[in-house]
């Protein structure tokens, strides 16, 4: 298939957008932003909101902004890249610990994802991020515009997830001299666990300053992991942007494979056939695969205001326009059902009622909203 006709495809699987009194949930739009690309909710239930070109706002749930917090790094805002993800430390009300992730400049007009952390203080105008540190970096710094990944998790023994993108260079998703195209654990201060799978290898001390990642590793071959989540039985699942036609959600397992960009259900986008995963079983293959949805986050729903949900994954589409259910049956995964949304989604959050928050993108017709989903009565 060729790139015209993969998106010809995905603009006819998108043309209609269902009518919304289809939807088991009430639509209520909160506020709008500029390039939102993520949010958290603290504990007292106001949203911390990311901004591409730099900002981190804070606002309430209906909306009213308690202004932005400072002590941002450097953010450079290029292409897709800019300020991304923010999560909040498992421990979070008793450190204040926040986790934002970033496109950073390097020498000769590189650049590469990086995550750092800050305590929060929280005052009238917004807050502050005091005493913030650098936990992770891409590694080597790219030339180029995207494909940065860049999503955090903590899991339930506080150990620090990152997805990290192949930054469009192809290789170095199978380069372990390279922690680009991969996916990596460490603990919350970016120190290396001594058990992920290929410390064995290699003697943790002798790698400083970037000089080598191998320990940091914990799966390779990945294209533009944009999605990052911990299911209720605590396995990890990894949706990514794959090549025309091969948008993939991966079961992460412990030193695997996922063959980009050896192997993929899609193709190049001018063009050049990759061959399919099952013509090379060495690596692992998707639980499923799309074309196209243009994934942009990923999330485990355990709330109870859709007690009916528990348990499932909820997917963000951008090209798709759309927020994808998945249903999960142990290591299988299968699409159950899809919202049209009419706009392109950036983000979907659970929060603290159970409700499902959503960012759109701000690009095309998206308008960059926050939208609450409720259940109907």
């Amino acid at each position: 298939m060729t790139r015209l006709l993969t998106l010809l495809v995905a603009v006819l699987a998108t043309s209609a957008v269902q009518a919304q009194d289809e939807f088991p949930f009430e639509i209520t739009e909160i506020t709008s932003f500029d390039e939102p690309w993520a949010m958290a909710f603290l504990p007292d239930g106001r949203i911390l909101v990311t901004e591409k070109k730099g900002l981190l706002r804070l606002v309430g749930q209906d909306g009213q902004s308690f202004g932005v917090i400072r002590g941002i790094p450097d953010v450079d805002y290029f292409g897709q890249g800019g300020l991304g993800d923010v999560v909040l430390h498992p421990d979070f009300e008793d450190n204040n610990l926040v986790y934002i992730s970033y496109a950073e400049g390097g020498v000769g007009g590189t650049r590469g994802a990086a995550v750092a952390r800050g305590t929060l203080e929280l005052t009238g105008r917004g807050g502050m991020l005091h005493d913030l540190e650098v936990v992770w970096r891409q590694y080597p710094k790219q030339v180029g515009y995207g494909h940065y990944g860049h999503r955090i998790a903590f899991d339930d023994d506080g150990y620090l997830w990152i997805s990290s993108g192949d930054r469009q260079k192809f290789t170095p998703s199978q380069d372990m001299q390279s922690n680009i195209g991969k996916v990596v654990r460490l603990h919350d201060d970016g120190s290396i666990p001594e058990d992920n799978p290929f410390v064995d290898y290699y003697s943790v001390d002798a790698f400083v300053d970037d000089e080598g990642v191998y320990p940091e590793i914990w799966s390779i071959g990945h294209r533009n992991p944009l999605g990052l989540a911990f299911d209720l039985d605590g396995q990890l699942w990894l949706i990514e942007m794959g090549p025309a036609g091969g948008d993939e959600l991966n079961l992460i397992k412990r030193g695997a494979n996922y063959g980009y960009p050896i192997v993929s259900n899609g193709e190049h986008y001018d063009g050049r056939p990759i061959p399919n995963h099952d013509t090379r079983p060495e690596f692992d293959e998707p639980a499923i695969w799309w074309t196209t949805i243009s994934p942009g986050h990923l999330m485990a729903y355990s709330g109870d205001a859709f007690p009916e949900w528990q348990g499932n994954l909820f997917a963000s589409g951008l090209s798709s326009r759309a927020i994808l259910r998945i249903e999960l049956d142990g290591e299988s995964a299968t699409e159950a059902e899809r919202f049209e949304m009419g706009a392109r989604i950036r983000n979907v959050t659970q929060g603290p009622e159970g409700n499902l928050w959503v960012l759109e993108d701000e690009r095309r017709e998206s308008q960059g909203r926050l939208l609450k989903l409720t259940p109907k009565d």
